[in-house]
């Protein structure tokens, strides 16, 4: 299907919040991709055993003729053909010097297998996000390499607006257009499903339209578009891969730095912020744009969260911190929606995060 009409994959996808793995296809997904590998590689020396991902992709860890290989799978009814993207924009990353894991193969085309399959290289470290969970991550270091990364990835060629393709175009021809996109369908979710009430949904749309001349970019730069700790390999000290950039588009230079604030603290945002003006600096009305990005992102956190029914999970899932519960991850959601929109109408620091 074309990711045309999609503004966020993981509550936009038609088979969002739908269970679409169980342990008997996980099994025959397992003996096709062996199959598959076997068959790419030219080699019987195939193993692969479930990777332990709980993410949107289902992953295994493959040893092909010796070499270790992370191996993401997507299954979805859609019928995607994203990976395969999104492996071109791994190596477009890499090309200006952030380490991204290298794609061994990729066949997203389905001629073979029911499913798309993705092969990279097995990078030894866990992601950063258990190292900050156990309280050993060295956050000042850590978060002023990620602003550094980000300002040199946005310095890729990208055209278009909105999720790209693999020659990093995107379908939309501005990039409201794409901001915008099921803005108004996001809002009536968290409506119906009772975490915004009618007068807080009108609130926020119309904020958003007061600051719509915001979205006027003349162009667009590359967004991860899902930047977070657990998106990120490394050591408590030194980042190794950058992954997952599935979501990618072409956007605001403010919007990935928007996604981090989903999650952290002003400390964490200003380091992350001095990394990326050590490379580049911000762009003007950077404070605004900042505020109106956070809550966009805030609004598809929420329905994400809702939707797959986050806010009953325990501190098992990777999203909620030790300790906490489902009910804390729901009353943060809606704190950072709110301080986002205060923020935005009164052009507030990011101390107040």
């Amino acid at each position: 299907m074309s990711r045309h009409d999609i503004h966020a994959w993981k509550c936009d996808r038609p088979s969002a919040f739908q269970a679409t793995r169980t342990p008997a296809s996980d099994a025959e997904i397992a003996g096709a991709l062996e199959g598959a590998l076997r068959e790419h590689f030219g080699t019987w020396h195939v193993a692969v055993q479930p990777g332990g991902g709980q993410g949107s992709h289902l992953t295994w860890r493959a040893i092909v003729d010796g070499q270790q290989l992370f191996v993401r799978v997507e299954n979805g009814p859609e019928h995607d053909d994203h990976l395969a993207v999104e492996s071109a924009i791994l190596d477009r990353v890499r090309t200006v010097g952030v380490p991204t894991p290298q794609v061994i193969a990729c066949d997203a085309t389905r001629s073979r297998v029911t499913f798309a399959w993705q092969a990279l290289e097995q990078i030894p470290a866990p992601d950063l996000n258990h190292w900050f969970k156990a309280g050993t991550l060295d956050v000042p270091q850590i978060a002023f390499a990620i602003g550094a990364a980000i300002a040199r990835w946005q310095g890729l060629a990208v055209e278009g607006f909105g999720v790209l393709d693999a020659s990093l175009r995107g379908a939309r021809g501005t990039y409201a257009d794409y901001f915008l996109l099921n803005l108004d369908r996001h809002l009536h979710f968290l409506v119906e499903n009772g975490f915004l009430t009618v007068a807080e949904r009108m609130e926020i749309a119309a904020e958003i339209r007061h600051h719509e001349p915001l979205l006027a970019l003349d162009r667009g730069c590359l967004v991860h578009k899902d930047l977070a700790l657990w998106n990120v390999l490394g050591t408590p000290s030194d980042i190794l891969a950058f992954i997952d950039f599935d979501d990618s588009i072409s956007g605001d230079p403010l919007d990935d730095l928007s996604l981090l604030a989903c999650f952290h603290d002003a400390t964490f945002l200003k380091a992350v912020m001095a990394g990326y003006t050590s490379v580049r600096p911000l762009p003007s009305d950077h404070g605004r744009r900042f505020w109106l990005h956070l809550l966009r992102n805030m609004i598809v956190k929420a329905v994400i969260r809702e939707g797959a029914g986050l806010f009953e999970r325990d501190d098992g899932y990777f999203l909620i911190g030790n300790g906490s519960n489902g009910s804390t991850l729901r009353q943060f959601t809606q704190q950072r929606l709110r301080i986002s929109l205060h923020g935005l109408r009164e052009e507030r620091g990011i101390d107040d995060l």
